[in-house]
């Protein structure tokens, strides 16, 4: 098979990485890429939101598949104009990538489905916003409606803070046109987990679970960032979880968003929360891997990952059955100085080949490129240094250990990535 995959992050660096190592590739491509992606993937210069730029590439070079990373191509319709060239993807309908496009769409939808989530109101009126904080009191969640980059969500212990989070979106425009309608939500107590389920349209599969970290801070403090850290298996989220997710989240969407007539092609994300009793709830919806989570999850990963993403785009989920390591998976994200504020790019990165070269370690990349032989930093994110162990304290330990291998002045990360996991396996 020929393949292109889309995006220039780390997640597209780990489904590239992945894709590879298939015995049915022949040819792979990746648009835009990065410095570590062309390691796996010849890097082709056309941006993840040049619609007409990627069909034409895909029509010239006789791609098979093109595999969507990012969620905004996905939003803006990139896999319709790709169905009308005849050119299978992996990937979701403008129509479907609305659970994740649109904050109130994804919950009218669910609440529509029966699916279990936190009560919630929709708004386009600041004061409206603020006599429902008012009526409900925080702790509260205000989330943009639309695409933030993972950055778009602030849990309010206070209502000053939840009317300042308002504000800040609604009149002081800090997301732009993605908060101009806000969702505000039930704050819900427990142990947040992602889970991953690949859809044809008709067929699921389930995939496995990750946790990541959001915070920039230690201990999940500080503001969100779009992750920096992932590990995999959750140890909350045991078989029995699984069970109801897939009864009662999962199934119930794919079932819904048929009869809606958007039938869900590609990869289901489900953000949720679990509760003491292990009783799961939908926090949000994404119709695309998690970054940094797929680094995780193709770490993981045994089967030939095209059997995957090619079963979802031609309806043959029915015959494949993913298998995976049973050792734990960590990434650790290494980013750049003053993220998810403003940062420096272009500092120079030392030593990452000699990470690379540790046993059961693969340094990711999301934010790189080569200047003459110097590797620098591009965006905010940078590295995403992913292990496997047979426990998650030695998985732990083996990522740092490829982390302080790294020269990089400009950069930082957390030290405490997979606590919970860590401090259950301890006990």
């Amino acid at each position: 098979m020929k393949v292109l995959v889309v995006g220039g992050g780390g997640r597209e660096h780990a489904l590239c990485w992945a894709i590879a190592r298939s015995p049915r590739i022949s040819k792979l491509w990746c648009a835009p890429g990065n410095a570590g992606i062309a390691d796996s993937a010849e890097c082709v210069a056309i941006s993840d939101g040049d619609i007409d730029g990627l069909v034409t590439f895909a029509k010239d070079n006789a791609v098979d598949l093109v595999v969507v990373g990012p969620e905004a191509p996905l939003v803006a319709g990139l896999v319709d104009a790709l169905d009308a060239e005849g050119i299978k993807s992996f990937g979701c309908s403008r129509a479907a990538a609305q659970l994740e496009g649109s904050k109130g769409f994804m919950k009218d939808m669910v609440a529509k489905f029966g699916v279990p989530t936190a009560a919630y109101g929709r708004f386009t009126n600041p004061a409206d916003a603020k006599a429902f904080v008012e009526k409900h009191g925080a702790p509260i969640v205000v989330k943009t409606d639309g695409l933030a980059a993972g950055k778009g969500v602030t849990i309010c212990m206070t209502n000053d803070e939840a009317f300042a989070a308002i504000d800040e979106c609604m009149i002081g425009g800090k997301f732009g046109d993605a908060g101009a309608e806000i969702v505000i939500e039930e704050f819900l107590k427990g142990e947040e987990a992602s889970f991953f389920a690949v859809c044809d349209g008709e067929n699921v599969i389930p995939l496995v679970a990750a946790q990541d970290h959001k915070a920039v801070g230690e201990g999940d403090t500080g503001p969100n960032t779009g992750g920096m850290g992932a590990y995999s298996p959750a140890p909350v989220f045991t078989d029995a979880v699984e069970a109801k997710v897939m009864e009662q989240i999962i199934v119930p969407t794919v079932k819904g968003m048929a009869n809606e007539g958007h039938p869900f092609k590609g990869v289901l994300f489900a953000g949720l929360m679990i509760d003491d009793e292990g009783n799961p709830k939908l926090i949000e919806y994404n119709i695309r891997f998690g970054d940094p989570e797929c680094q995780v999850l193709m770490t993981r990963l045994k089967s030939d990952v095209l059997d995957i993403l090619d079963g979802a785009a031609t309806g043959t989920l029915d015959k494949v059955k993913p298998e995976w390591h049973d050792e734990t998976a960590m990434v650790v994200v290494m980013a750049a100085k003053g993220y998810p504020g403003s940062y420096e790019k272009g500092t120079e990165i030392k030593n990452v080949a000699a990470a690379d070269a540790m046993d059961k370690v693969k340094v990711l990349h999301a934010g790189t490129k080569m200047d003459g032989d110097k590797l620098v930093a591009t965006g905010g994110r940078v590295l995403g240094v992913t292990a496997r162990g047979t426990t998650v304290t030695e998985t732990q330990q083996r990522a740092y250990e490829a982390v302080d291998a790294i020269d990089w002045d400009g950069g930082f990360c957390r030290r405490d990535i997979g606590w919970r996991a860590v401090a259950r396996e301890q006990a």
